[in-house]
């Protein structure tokens, strides 16, 4: 959108270079501190809207290092924790790369905003203490990813090739059904926190094939071509009787001399008898 475009020639500047680079950081440190102290996460740093209006406002940005892939504390989530570092530096480097450093960090920065007002919700609207992870947040960068690189395979658990969109739906199903399942303030949250995969998506998509202009230039267009039904052809030599089709690197000329508009083939243009008005008059007649 031109807004978008207008907004990022004005703030581009202020954008930050390989933004993934300084959250895999963060990550890092998390997978570190889980290490030595699990609890010490939830205790002091997580997204818990409780505390935060006790004062500890901290949380609204510590909680950003929660690494991907933890669940219970076992050497299966070490050994994910890190591959999960290396994979989500390499997908938030490739659509930096390929969105530039100011997209990809207002893509970001949103879902670190919806991650917050989902958390915000749930305290205030449904009195429920959300304790929102990075996880929404995750899912949103491969969820891009999946958009703009479909066909890009990954190894399910290190052994099946699968390619990116297939995961992407399958993931996405799993929050489609908590969406219809789920209670008034699971709903908020999903939404809330996937709010930047669909503003982004909005933002950045082109609108100009959908104006009323547009659409009456693709059906002006549409009225005035001539489409060739299958199987027929465009040239045929009034000699020979070849076509494009029996070779795509014949040329063909109409004769200035011969009546009737006939078109002959390179090899028949000037070695062919002309055809006079008569001699076209009485092919037709027969």
């Amino acid at each position: 959108m031109k807004f978008f475009r207008k907004m990022e020639q004005k703030y581009g500047k202020y954008a930050i270079s390989n933004l993934m680079y300084y959250i895999v950081i963060l990550y890092g440190a998390g997978l570190v501190l889980y290490l030595f102290n699990p609890m010490f996460y939830w205790r002091y740093l997580s997204l818990d809207m409780g505390a935060v209006f006790h004062g500890q406002i901290w949380r609204l940005v510590t909680f950003l290092i929660y690494p991907p892939a933890l669940g219970s504390w076992v050497l299966s989530d070490i050994f994910f924790g890190i591959l999960g570092l290396f994979m989500y530096h390499s997908l938030g480097i490739t659509l930096e790369r390929v969105w530039g450093s100011f997209r990809f960090n207002v893509f970001f920065f949103m879902g670190v905003l919806g991650q917050i007002l989902a958390a915000l919700a749930g305290y205030v609207i449904f009195h429920q203490n959300y304790f929102v992870t990075t996880g929404f947040l995750n899912f949103s960068i491969f969820l891009a990813f999946a958009l703009c690189f479909p066909d890009t395979q990954f190894l399910l658990f290190l052994v099946i090739p699968i390619k990116a969109k297939w995961l992407a739906v399958a993931e996405t199903a799993v929050y489609v059904y908590s969406f219809i399942r789920g209670s008034a303030s699971t709903r908020c949250e999903i939404v809330l926190s996937l709010l930047n995969v669909i503003l982004f998506v909005a933002m950045t998509r082109s609108y100009q094939r959908y104006s009323p202009r547009e659409i009456k230039r693709k059906r002006d267009f549409r009225s005035k071509m001539k489409i060739m039904p299958k199987g027929r052809t465009i040239h045929k030599c009034a000699v020979c009787g070849r076509t494009e089709q029996d070779d795509p690197s014949l040329d063909f000329r109409y004769c200035s001399k011969c009546a009737g508009g006939l078109e002959y083939c390179q090899d028949h243009l000037y070695t062919h008898q002309h055809v006079t008005e008569d001699i076209a008059r009485l092919h037709d007649n027969s």
